[in-house]
């Protein structure tokens, strides 16, 4: 065996990485998309993979909004947000939405995709059972405030900003930052946020927060892995594609970060997002060479039959972040199938396909060597010990929450134009199942989820028992579990055009009708998915056990 491929194991045995975030958001624009519509996409959401419907309602001037800590935990009873930490005022009505551990959609087309992003040491805010600092805004109850109050992408923008700089931003996955992609049928917009660090007071008359926001152009798209992209800040008078903070420059500035009378120009994504991390370039990497391969020479992180070549450090590219633009025209309008493809990558034929290794490959039958049926993309922390793998992170993850694709269709009414597509678990695993805006529930299945305690009912723990199954032989495991889920996501798209046309046609006659349609026909096949993969289970657990060795 080659001496640096030794010394490089023994590298990655002391130096094991420590952390690893979950998100990637991919965002298109009308322009760019192959049906017109704004699309946006978010995979690995937070813990609480429970999907329900909350109806807007009516209030009494002067009635406060509770504001909660622990929206995320999926160990609390179905309707118990967490600890109340503060109160802001209410508002007259509110709308309809989806509510999740971090909530999507309402019944208005506006959607939301978020991705927890690192930032500055200094920035830093924590709340735990020794720390509890003067900020109670977290993105997710930011982002429920704004589907319950807003029609509009911008104007969501502006009121998650207000609320953050307002009640300060209090970061709810670990010590990270947050974005989030806002979008309504006409557009969608790039928000960043940033904390102020530990101290702040709202008396101290200091913003509670760091933000800024950039119109995603309509014949482009983006994708956000964890780490910022917005970069120069148009903070002229006329400028209608940005939105910010008044501090977005002068907490630099302060801090000692930027000088404004210098000749560097004032970079967001360098100032305040630390240096760059494999975890994200390598789905920048990834997505700017799926759509646009042709923009720029993109560092080259093919395989190439070489085995070793993932592994030999002295090969690969370290490319500056500036590579990436804030977003690109696709050479190929982008449609939601081909999300779906991206959101279940695990980096296929690159150096990050932890499938391809050296350390997989077993001795066949014919004096050579073959990859091991064992092999699999998503090797659990134990298993990277063993073989030495280094802990890369493709967009499918196996320890995954939830995931989705929000279809926003201006042509279409609000109850039938408003399209969630949502897997659970792994979206190399899992169906997408549609949820229309109009929906007035969802099934008990998809809002039935214990993390310390198997449910047959549950859609969640029935994907993620198939999951956990398919490492007995990977390789030829995971045939068995596309032969069953394909054909029933096929059905789905085929029948999507008839479904929509007869709940336009009860649409023009009543809505509720409608909405009553599209209900019963998404929560038909919410109820399906359980039944397909208990079938599964059974099917793994007899083809593949252990009594057959």
């Amino acid at each position: 065996m080659k001496k640096w491929f030794l010394v490089f194991m023994l590298v990655l045995a002391v130096n094991w990485p420590s952390e690893s975030f979950g998100c990637t958001i991919i965002a298109v624009g009308k322009k760019a998309s192959a049906d017109g519509s704004v699309i946006l996409s978010h995979t690995d959401c937070g813990p609480d993979s429970r999907i329900y419907v909350v109806p807007g309602r009516k209030f009494k001037p002067g009635e406060q909004a509770p504001v909660y800590w622990g929206i995320q935990d999926a160990d609390k009873p179905l309707l118990n947000d967490g600890e109340i930490i503060g109160y802001i005022p209410q508002v007259a009505e509110t709308y309809t939405y989806f509510h999740s551990a971090y909530s999507h959609m309402n019944e208005h087309q506006l959607g939301i995709a978020e991705s927890t992003m690192s930032q500055r040491p200094e920035l830093v805010v924590i709340r735990d059972k020794d720390h509890k600092p003067n900020q109670i805004m977290t993105i997710e109850q930011a982002q429920i405030f704004a589907l319950q109050r807003c029609k509009k992408a911008k104007e969501a923008v502006k009121l998650i900003g207000t609320l953050m700089t307002t009640y300060g931003f209090l970061p709810s996955s670990g010590d990270g930052s947050e974005v989030l992609v806002i979008g309504d049928p006409e557009e969608a917009w790039v928000f960043e946020v940033f904390s102020v660090g530990p101290g702040w007071t709202r008396e101290s008359q200091k913003l509670g927060a760091i933000w800024a926001a950039q119109r995603l152009p309509d014949d482009e798209a983006t994708m956000i892995p964890n780490w910022s992209i917005i970069k120069e800040i148009d903070d002229g008078e006329d400028s209608e594609g940005s939105l910010f903070s008044n501090n977005y420059m002068q907490e630099a500035v302060e801090r000692g970060w930027y000088d404004p009378v210098g000749e560097k120009p004032f970079i967001w994504q360098e100032i305040y997002a630390p240096l760059p991390q494999e975890y994200a370039t390598s789905r920048f990497w990834l997505f700017h060479t799926t759509f646009a391969p042709h923009l720029k020479q993109w560092p080259d992180r093919s395989l190439k039959g070489d085995s070793y070549r993932g592994i030999n450090q002295y090969y690969q590219f370290v490319e500056p972040l500036s590579l990436y633009p804030f977003s690109i025209k696709p050479e190929k309008k982008i449609s939601v199938r081909d999300i779906m493809a991206f959101q279940r990558s695990t980096f296929e034929g690159t150096i990050y396909d932890l499938t391809s290794g050296p350390q997989w490959l077993v001795p066949d039958d014919k004096g050579g060597f073959v990859k091991s049926p064992l092999a699999t993309p998503f090797p659990g922390s134990e298993m990277r010990k063993l073989l030495r793998l280094t802990n890369r992170r493709p967009v499918a993850r196996h320890r995954g929450h939830y995931g989705m694709i929000c279809q926003l269709r201006g042509w279409l009414p609000n109850e039938i134009g408003g399209l969630y597509w949502v897997y659970l678990d792994n979206p190399y695993i899992s169906p997408y199942v549609p949820i229309y805006a109009g929906n007035l529930s969802t099934a008990e299945c998809y809002s039935t989820y214990n993390p310390e305690k198997y449910e047959e009912k549950s859609a969640r723990w029935a994907i993620d028992f198939v999951d956990n199954l398919a490492f007995l032989k990977f390789q030829e495991a995971i045939k068995d579990i596309w032969a069953a889920r394909n054909p029933f996501e096929e059905e789905i798209f085929a029948k999507q055009e008839q479904i929509e046309k007869e709940a336009l046609n009860l649409h023009k006659k009543n809505v509720q009708a409608a909405r009553r349609y599209l209900t019963d026909y998404s929560n038909g096949l919410m109820n399906r998915v359980p039944g397909i993969y208990h079938n599964l289970r059974d099917t793994l657990i007899v083809k593949y056990t252990n009594n057959r060795e």
